[in-house]
């Protein structure tokens, strides 16, 4: 089964190479950058790292930053697609064990979940005001998916390329939100969602969103969640 890494990267210059490193050397995939606008040298350092490297004309938004990762490994024939933030937030050597996951045919969507207890995730430098609302949003989605996830925002993830061609990704948000639209799809659609844990690494030169966003994405998240619930009672 032909693996393709995605990496959705917006200034990711200073941790893409740790990022592409601490992929196992011996794992069999391609690794495919979409950069979204950067101002830095993400592009010089993915053409340097030997990587295969698509370009937004303009920062366009981090979910169309994915529906971009998605259509352009759809279109090289990948049969398992490996979502990975590139800022060296989550451990790239996860990524064989989700996948075998996948090919032996347990699951058909894997998520490398960060939330393994609470003293872990802030000792591995989680703020606070993030774990919380993290565990109130995933509390809140789970009720309404009924499911028992861990974590429903985690920028690790692993899919088929069925699960991906039969939702409607395209359509969803071009902003955070994304990642949740594409969860409460996959639920709908009826395909299975397991999870794996990865260790906690937050430092200054990993992505985070300010406290503002937070507060626009956890408020578009709810929303997404009563939009699928409103979906659900409908039918």
């Amino acid at each position: 089964m032909k693996t393709i890494i995605v990496l959705p990267a917006y200034n990711a210059a200073e941790t893409l190479q740790k990022t592409v490193s601490d992929i196992p050397a011996d794992f069999e995939c391609s690794i495919l950058l979409v950069d979204d606008g950067s101002s830095d040298e993400t592009v010089t350092v993915a053409r340097e790292l030997g990587l295969e490297v698509v370009l937004h004309d303009k920062n366009r938004g981090y979910g169309a930053n994915q529906k971009t990762c998605y259509t352009e490994a759809l279109k090289r024939g990948a049969d398992i697609i490996v979502m990975l933030h590139p800022d060296y937030q989550y451990d790239p050597k996860i990524i064989p064990y989700m996948v075998g996951l996948i090919q032996d045919g347990y699951l058909d969507v894997v998520l490398g979940s960060r939330i393994r207890s609470r003293k872990e995730s802030l000792a591995g430098g989680m703020p606070l005001y993030k774990y919380v609302s993290n565990r109130a949003l995933s509390l809140f989605e789970n009720i309404v998916a009924g499911q028992n996830l861990s974590e429903w925002h985690t920028g690790m993830r692993a899919y088929t390329k069925e699960v991906l061609v039969s939702i409607d990704y395209a359509n969803n948000s071009d902003d955070f939100v994304f990642d949740s639209e594409v969860l409460f799809q996959i639920i709908e659609k009826g395909f299975t969602i397991g999870e794996i844990s990865v260790p906690v690494r937050y430092f200054p030169e990993a992505s985070s969103i300010n406290l503002k966003r937070s507060i626009r994405y956890g408020l578009g998240t709810v929303w997404t969640a009563l939009k699928y619930l409103g979906r659900r009672l409908a039918s």
